[in-house]
């Protein structure tokens, strides 16, 4: 499986952008998928997931309200809409799906450890 982020820009703050993710191979229907985030000089940090059987998307604090995550299962594409945009919220954004069609538990879905596929990245810059 092979995941291609797409969609990152430059931005002001306020405005919005939609991030896709295409997986060749697979759907990501039935696989827990989300999206991480990196800041220049900081660690990769959880955005968004949404878990194998689907139910509300599991999200860090910072963009509730803001950004949401979806599927289109016939074009094996995931999104991640961002509103709001925050120059805070300037990074390089990663998607990533698990290799298992298990559902995993809510308190391991915020984890990087737990996606076996990764995206190579789209960077987005919101400057204020």
């Amino acid at each position: 499986v092979q995941l291609q982020a797409s969609g990152g820009g430059l931005v002001q703050a306020g405005d919005s952008l939609r991030l896709s993710c295409v997986a060749s191979g697979r759907t990501f229907s039935g696989y827990a998928s989300g999206w991480f985030r990196q800041a220049p000089g900081k660690e990769r940090e959880f955005v968004i997931a949404i878990n194998a059987n689907g139910g509300n998307p599991v999200y860090v604090d910072s963009i509730k309200g803001r950004f949401t995550i979806s599927r289109d299962n016939a074009k094996n594409t995931m999104y991640l809409q961002m509103n709001s945009l925050k120059p805070e919220d300037t990074a390089i954004y990663y998607c990533a799906t698990r290799r298992s069609s298990n559902r995993i538990v809510l308190s391991a879905i915020r984890a990087a450890s737990v996606y076996d596929y990764w995206g190579q990245g789209t960077l987005v810059t919101v400057s204020s």
